[in-house]
C-alpha cells in the first residue's frame, strides 16, 4: 500500500515516540538511541513512573538527553512535535493505540503481532488505507542476516519443496504466558511462521495442527504443537515445538531445514546456514563458492541490522522514500492469520482453510467497527484475503 513519505530534509532526525515502556520497550530505547538519523522524541506509558524510570535508565546507560514522558501517546508526539510512534504496547492495547496514532495522522512501527486478533488487525490494515499512513510491523526475525542466507542459498537449489522448524525451550516465565491456553501458538510460533512466509516467498493455504501440553508441563495451557501448513506453490512448513523441552534445547530461532530439488540446507537459527548438495550426472553441483558444499560448507553471510534494529533502519527508510516496506500490514496480517488457523485447526481436530479464517474475520471487524470511515473501507473488500494481498503490492 502507498503511505505517505514524511518528506523532511535528509540531514533532519527522524524524532519519534515510544509508546511502552516496559522490557521490550527499553529494549527499544537502545537500539533508537543508538540509530543514526533517528531522535528519541519522547516516552509514554499508561504509569508515568515506567515511564520516568525507563527515560533515567537510558540517560544513565548511554549519556542521551532526558526527553518529555507522558500517558497519552498522541498528546505527547503533538507536544514534541514527534514524526513517528513505535508502539511497543501489550498485544491487546496495540489496536486502539495504533488506530489513535494513525488518526492523529502519524506512521506507526508495531511490535509483534499487529494486534490481539485478526480482526482487529484487519481493522488497522483499514485505518491505514484511509489515513493514507503507514503500519509497519516489526517482525524482527526478518531482519536476520543469517535467515536471509539460508533463504537466498535455499532459493539457489530450485524449487523447496519441505521447509521444516523445530523448536525447543523449557521457558520458564511466569505471569501471563503460563496462564494462556494456548502459549506457544499465541506467543511464539509467530515469529517461526513469519519467517516461514519469508523464506518460501510463497503463503499458506490450509493448516493441520496439534497442541497438547505435556504431563510435566508448568504451564496451564498447551505448550506444545506440530502443524503442517499447505503452501500455495505446493510445498510444506512444517512446525514442530515445545516450551517444556529441558534438554538439548534449540536457539530461539529454532532449528530449520530446507529441502530442495538439488539440495538441502539446515539451519541452527544462530550460525551460519549449510549447505549439502549432491553432484548432477555430469558431475556439476549447484552452489557455487568457497569449499565443498557436498561437505555441508557453511553459506556466505552479508551482515547488516539484526532484529529490531533492522526493523527500525527499514522503517524509516520507508518514511522518507515513501516504498513500501516488509512489514507493512497488509502483508503482515497472513502471520497471525497463521496463528489463528492453527488454534483453530488444534481445537477443532481438524484441517483450516486460510481464506475461512480470513471471511470469519472480516465479518467480525465489520461487526465491531465504530469508526464509519474505517467500516467503509472494509466494506470496500469484496474478499478480505485478495484485496489485503492486491493491498500489500
Amino acid at each position: 500500500m502507498t503511505h505517505r513519505p514524511l518528506g523532511i530534509p535528509a540531514d533532519e532526525p527522524v524524532r519519534v515516540v515510544l509508546a511502552g515502556a516496559g522490557n521490550m520497550g527499553r529494549a527499544w530505547l537502545q537500539v533508537i538511541s543508538a540509530e543514526p538519523g533517528v531522535e528519541l522524541a519522547g516516552v509514554a506509558d499508561v504509569d508515568l513512573g515506567v515511564a520516568r524510570d525507563a527515560v533515567a535508565q537510558a540517560v544513565a546507560r548511554s549519556g542521551s538527553p532526558a526527553v518529555p514522558v507522558g500517558t497519552d501517546v498522541v498528546a505527547l508526539a503533538r507536544e514534541t512535535a514527534a514524526h513517528a510512534v513505535v508502539d511497543v504496547t501489550v498485544p491487546s492495547a496495540h489496536h486502539p493505540v495504533t488506530t489513535a496514532v494513525l488518526l492523529a495522522g502519524l506512521p506507526v512501527l508495531g511490535e509483534k503481532p499487529a494486534a490481539a486478533t485478526l480482526a482487529e488487525a484487519l481493522s488497522l490494515c483499514a485505518a491505514a488505507e484511509v489515513t493514507g499512513e503507514l503500519f509497519m510491523v516489526s517482525q524482527s526475525r526478518r531482519w536476520n542476516p543469517r535467515l536471509a542466507a539460508f533463504r537466498e542459498t535455499a532459493r539457489s537449489l530450485g524449487p523447496v519443496g519441505t521447509l521444516t522448524t523445530q523448536f525447543f525451550k523449557a521457558a520458564h516465565f511466569g505471569g501471563f504466558r503460563e496462564e494462556m491456553a494456548d502459549p506457544l501458538l499465541v506467543d511464539m510460533a509467530i515469529h517461526a511462521f513469519d519467517s516461514a512466509r519469508f523464506l518460501l516467498g510463497s503463503e499458506p493455504t490450509s493448516v493441520y495442527c496439534e497442541a497438547y501440553n505435556p504431563p510435566w508441563s508448568w504451564f496451564s495451557g498447551n505448550a506444545a504443537a506440530s502443524a503442517t501448513f499447505a503452501m500455495d506453490d505446493g510445498a510444506r512448513y512444517v512446525y514442530d515445538g515445545s516450551w517444556c523441552a529441558p534438554g538439548a534445547e534449540t536457539s530461539w530461532n529454532g532449528a530449520w531445514r530446507a529441502v530442495a530439488e538439488h539440495g538441502t540446507v539446515c539451519w541452527d537459527g544462530e550460525a551460519a546456514p549449510v549447505v549439502f548438495t549432491e553432484p548432477d550426472h555430469a558431475g556439476r553441483r549447484y552452489v557455487e563458492g568457497p569449499g565443498d558444499p557436498a561437505d555441508g560448507r557453511p553459506a556466505p553471510v552479508v551482515d547488516g541490522p539484526d532484529g529490531i534494529a533492522g526493523a527500525l533502519r527499514a522503517f524509516v527508510a520507508a518514511l522518507r522514500s515513501g516504498r513500501t516496506p516488509d512489514g507493512e500490514v497488509h502483508g503482515n496480517v497472513m502471520s497471525l492469520a497463521m496463528v489463528e488457523a492453527a488454534v483453530r485447526s488444534a481445537a477443532g481436530g481438524r484441517r483450516v482453510v486460510l481464506d475461512d479464517v480470513f471471511e470469519e474475520a472480516h465479518r467480525e471487524a465489520l461487526r465491531a467497527e465504530t469508526r464509519g470511515d474505517i467500516r467503509v473501507a472494509l466494506d470496500a473488500w469484496p474478499r478480505a484475503r485478495p484485496s489485503l494481498a492486491a493491498a500489500a503490492q
